[in-house]
């Protein structure tokens, strides 16, 4: 009967030792892909990031053109417009003290080169109110 237990504790010595084999791997044995993104899915990544940042800058200098010419125009009150820009889409947001400032101020706008379109938000507030 002592036969029989020191083998059963001799084959189970042998199935753990060989489970700690089939676990142990070394670093060499990883797939290159989990290290980390490619070289040209970073390339990719960081040329969508400057495509970003230009269409970015663009925006803002369309906004700025476009605030620059209703600031030129003597009929166009424009201390509460906030012009905002994207992809040449302009609106103007805020308030004027007359209904003819709003309708001129649509119309500056639209007269900026690179405005594809306006988007009119203004309102009216009388001056002291």
């Amino acid at each position: 009967m002592k036969a029989i237990q020191m083998f059963k504790l001799a084959a189970t010595t042998v199935l753990v030792a060989a489970s700690f084999q089939v676990y142990a791997q070394d670093a060499a044995s990883e797939a290159p892909a989990a290290s980390g993104p490619t070289a040209a899915a970073q390339h990719s990544v960081s040329q969508s990031k400057a495509a970003l940042r230009q269409a970015r800058a663009a925006n803002r200098a369309l906004g700025r053109k476009v605030r620059a010419a209703l600031a030129r125009d003597k009929n166009v009150s424009v201390s509460n417009i906030t012009v905002r820009a994207k992809d040449g889409a302009v609106t103007l947001q805020g308030s004027v003290p007359e209904q003819s400032q709003v309708e001129r101020a649509e119309t500056v706008a639209k007269g900026v080169q690179g405005v594809t379109s306006v988007r009119n938000a203004l309102t009216i507030r009388p001056v002291g109110t």
